[in-house]
């Protein structure tokens, strides 16, 4: 009678399907996948311990080394917490102006994904596709921002300044255009033999399963289960926006492909509605305590240039408290959970990301699996371990 022998690899943390510095333990009986246990730690930022010695606005670009692919992200979900706290009303261009940058991020951090995914399992054309898209968001950022990835353009109680001459255009442009592409995208996937076949039946999970586990996000509504934080609990004025919450019904890798083209359409059907509502007016909230005062009256008296530094080295007060707030990260639910002690700095913050929790579903996913579709399984979950060791 055969016998057959369990055989332990470490698959990572260098590796270049685990989509950074993750390692894998796999045990394996031949090539079927018998128990996964993720081991992190390789790119540990400690951004929560770094929040307690800054003040709430140096602690904000900290927030984009998390989720490096989608920093505005990142931003909305701590200057929504903080704003919280202070109790304070936001304007409504500033709102709209969010909406669209964090969509368009959902944009950027999605073409990612079905870029480095569909490379994962031997489809390079997409790869280049979709970053050459990615790029046209990119040098948005860059105008917008300066700079290209780690933006830090939000506020506390707004945005850093207006939009620049042209913004509205260029954005109309992306939204002109990016429907094509994800046609192009769907014609060398959806129907792809290869695709459907690495893709179909891989990384099942359960509806159940994956509300126990803790899922959300894409993966989340690929296994059928109808949530979506900015419909479901909106911030930012999301109610007054009209879209489609995607579900997917045989919780697979496949299904999960689908949620994420069907959520980049939807985006930019969101941005197509926040540009027609975006209207003139003040991008910071009326709370001189709090807000840096625009740029243009910054130097205008000698008061306003000392309580711009003021502001920036020695931070703000903030009531005693604590709060939580999420928003819907292209990954999934991004929360913030932040105490004040009524200081300039948080007296602790904890971080809910979405890669991390999504990670702990990654056995129940692939056992029973071939090695080799364990690739499909960690390109579905489109991890970032940036969020994972913050």
């Amino acid at each position: 009678m055969a016998s057959t022998e369990i055989m332990t690899v470490n698959m990572g943390p260098q590796h270049p399907s685990t989509h950074g510095v993750l390692r894998l333990v796999v045990e394996l009986d031949g090539e079927v996948i018998q128990k996964i246990t993720p081991h992190i730690g390789y790119l540990h930022r400690g951004v929560e311990k770094l929040s307690e010695h800054r003040t709430y606005h140096q602690t904000l670009p900290l927030t984009d080394r998390l989720d490096y692919l989608a920093p505005m992200s990142n931003n909305l979900g701590y200057v929504l917490a903080v704003e919280k706290l202070l109790g304070i009303e936001i304007p409504e261009r500033a709102q709209t102006v969010r909406v669209i940058l964090t969509e368009l991020t959902r944009l950027k951090s999605h073409l990612v994904w079905i870029a480095c995914h569909a490379l994962d399992i031997g489809a390079m054309t997409v790869f280049i596709y979709a970053f050459r898209e990615r790029e046209k968001v990119m040098s948005l950022y860059e105008k917008i921002s300066g700079a290209r990835m780690t933006s830090s353009y939000f506020r506390i109680g707004g945005l850093s300044a207006d939009v620049y001459d042209g913004f509205e255009k260029d954005v109309q442009e992306i939204v002109d255009t990016f429907p094509g592409h994800f046609d192009t995208y769907e014609g060398l996937l959806t129907k792809n033999t290869i695709w459907m076949q690495r893709t179909i039946g891989n990384g099942v999970i359960s509806a159940e399963d994956a509300i126990n586990y803790g899922i959300t996000g894409p993966a989340l509504r690929g296994s059928g289960v109808d949530w979506d934080l900015r419909r479901d609990n909106p911030y930012s004025g999301y109610e007054k926006y009209n879209f489609q919450v995607p579900v997917g019904k045989n919780c697979d890798t496949y299904d999960r492909y689908k949620v994420r083209l069907v959520e980049m359409r939807e985006a930019v059907k969101i941005i197509k509605q926040a540009l027609d509502s975006l209207k003139p007016g003040p991008v910071l909230a009326n709370a001189p305590q709090v807000c840096y005062p625009p740029k243009e009256e910054v130097y205008n008296t000698i008061e306003g240039l000392i309580h711009h530094f003021k502001i920036a080295s020695e931070g703000f007060p903030v009531p005693e408290g604590e709060v939580y707030q999420s928003v819907e990260n292209p990954k999934g639910e991004l929360g913030y959970y932040i105490v004040s002690d009524g200081g300039t700095k948080p007296y602790r913050m904890r971080i809910r990301p979405p890669s991390f929790v999504n990670l702990g579903a990654i056995e129940k996913m692939a056992k029973g699996a071939m090695i080799a579709d364990l690739v499909a399984v960690i390109g579905t979950l489109d991890i970032v371990l940036g969020e994972i060791d913050r």
